[in-house]
């Protein structure tokens, strides 16, 4: 299992970016797939999830904000990020839901991030 994040960059407070995952090494399109961030010193925080069956689901905080969406047949997830806020600013991932427990756990990641950074 792979991932490949693009897409970040520094935005000033209300600006706006989309990122990019493609995955590898399995049926991308049998999964639900997840965003995940983990700010400096601190600990993984799920930031939302999209579901096979076309559903979606977002941390409180990001709630009309943030859109995750999926092409599966290019086997790419993406996180389109509103309104951005500085406690926004992390190493955005994604991954498989079912992996969740050993993100929390580990902070094992199956991709190199890329980094949000919101600031004036």
């Amino acid at each position: 299992v792979q991932f490949v994040e693009s897409g970040g960059g520094m935005v000033q407070p209300g600006g706006s970016l989309r990122l990019s995952c493609t995955g590898s090494g399995f049926t991308f399109s049998n999964y639900d797939l997840m965003w995940v961030r983990q700010a400096p010193g601190k600990g993984p925080e799920w930031v939302g999830v999209s579901v096979t069956g076309g559903s979606t689901d977002y941390l409180d905080s990001v709630k009309g904000r943030f859109t995750i969406s999926r092409d599966n047949a290019k086997n790419t997830l993406y996180l389109q990020m509103n309104s951005l806020k500085p406690e926004d600013t992390a190493l955005y991932y994604c991954a498989r839901k079912e992996d969740l427990p050993t993100i929390l756990t580990t902070q094992t990641y199956w991709g190199q991030g890329t980094q949000v950074t919101v600031s004036s």
